[in-house]
């Protein structure tokens, strides 16, 4: 059985606005937007796609997993999809690994902590929970602006181009929220892959150039 639950908390890039002048009266807008960040921010909002699967002794069987790889593909997961799995309370590692290594074939890992979902996992089944996000930028764009009368404001349209496209191109819309750990780990390896493939490869015109007739014959 697959369901779609879609949470209604949403997630925003923090903003900290500060100005000269004290706050309007009613709270920022943005036509009374006097400093230079923007009130156009990009929300996030995350879909819970979930699967029951059957399980026994041995794990996930064959069949079970084929119904699950049919789920994957109508769902269309991506890069960017958080998947985890809600065994209701008891371990079942057998079906952790099969999952594991279905996903592995779709170049996403396993992920811990499943995230609430409705309803209770029945006993003899494993919870797939596939979180899917998106980003957009309520309110944009806004041409409702009947002019700047005064230097000390932006426009009411200001910032939406840059972060309705910062929402539109990037890759995983929860990185808008958390970001990534900063790490040298496999930095170094990776740029250095980069160099040896540009050092070791055959430039393009190592052959010769390629004869070919101007004119045909009869």
């Amino acid at each position: 059985m697959s369901r779609i639950i879609t949470l209604a908390a949403v997630s925003a890039l923090g903003l900290t606005v500060a100005g000269c002048a004290s706050q309007p009266r009613g709270g920022l807008t943005p036509l009374n937007n006097t400093s230079l960040y923007s009130l156009h921010q990009p929300v996030v909002e995350r879909t819970n796609f979930v699967f029951d699967l059957n399980t026994d002794a041995n794990g996930v069987s064959d069949a079970e997993l084929e119904r699950l790889a049919a789920w994957f593909d109508s769902i269309e997961l991506r890069y960017g999809d958080r998947l985890s799995i809600d065994d209701g309370g008891s371990y079942d590692a057998a079906a952790q690994a099969d999952v594991a290594r279905l996903l592995g074939e779709y170049g996403l890992a396993l992920q811990e902590g499943a995230p609430v979902t409705q309803g209770a996992v029945a006993p003899g089944q494993v919870r797939v929970v596939a979180s899917r996000s998106s980003a957009s930028v309520e309110g944009c764009p806004s041409w409702g602006d009947p002019g700047i009368e005064s230097p000390t404001r932006t426009g009411s349209n200001y910032g939406c181009s840059v972060n309705s496209n910062l929402a539109a191109m990037i890759a995983n819309p929860d990185d808008l929220i958390r970001g990534r750990d900063g790490t040298n780990a496999g930095s170094g390896t990776t740029a250095g892959r980069a160099i040896r493939a540009y050092r070791e490869g055959q430039p393009t015109g190592r052959g010769g150039l390629q004869q070919t007739s101007t004119t045909s014959g009869q």
